[in-house]
């Protein structure tokens, strides 16, 4: 249920955001922002979904995946391939936010 919060949320946080790109740097319709707003509180109602304690570390642990999503975005969306370095940078996001989520805890 995890991993499928987080890929939704994902998705819903980059196409709000990119709602608001076309809008101010595309020069598409202000209708564009309805469905924006509706995907950035479908993004925040689904990371309410991760089973953890704490707020701060699910927002925390989902940087990770948001990263791989951009990097993914990147690639199909907007059609640039992503190179070493983007791939070997959002590895190393998603390695990080694995020990904050699934990290042990003490106490």
């Amino acid at each position: 249920m995890t991993a499928l919060a987080y890929v939704g949320a994902a998705m819903a946080e980059i196409a709000g955001c990119f709602a608001f790109w076309a809008w101010l740097r595309m020069g598409k319709s202000a209708w564009w922002l309805l469905p924006g707003m509706a995907s950035l509180a479908l993004f925040a109602w689904l990371l309410t979904l991760v089973d953890t304690d704490h707020a701060g570390r699910a927002y925390a642990a989902y940087g990770g995946v948001y990263i791989v999503s951009a990097i993914l975005w990147l690639w199909i969306v907007e059609g640039a391939r992503p190179d070493r370095w983007d791939l070997a940078g959002a590895l190393v996001c998603l390695g990080g936010a694995a020990v904050i989520l699934f990290g042990p805890r003490g106490g």
